[in-house]
């Protein structure tokens, strides 16, 4: 099985796959602790796991590199980075 039918195969399940800081970071082409202060910042949801660890949402990502993420203020000086509808 090939890695595009993995993710075919998770897509069709309904789970979405999760990235590691350094995962996003390598798409976006930033230092990981630059996805880790964009997630602090409310910039781009994460997920703790039980160990305190950070992931994202392949969906999310995938969508803000894609351009369909816009950014939305949620208090003066706050932004973040949210799919649109």
């Amino acid at each position: 099985m090939s890695w595009g039918d993995e993710m075919d195969d998770r897509s069709q399940s309904g789970r979405d796959r999760l990235l590691t800081p350094g995962e996003v970071a390598a798409l976006f082409r930033v230092d990981p602790k630059t996805v880790t202060r964009w997630a602090a910042a409310g910039r781009i949801g994460s997920i703790r796991t039980p160990g305190g660890h950070r992931r994202f949402r392949e969906s999310e990502v995938r969508a803000l590199l894609t351009g369909e993420g816009v950014v939305v203020p949620e208090q003066p000086g706050a932004e973040r980075l949210t799919p649109s509808p």
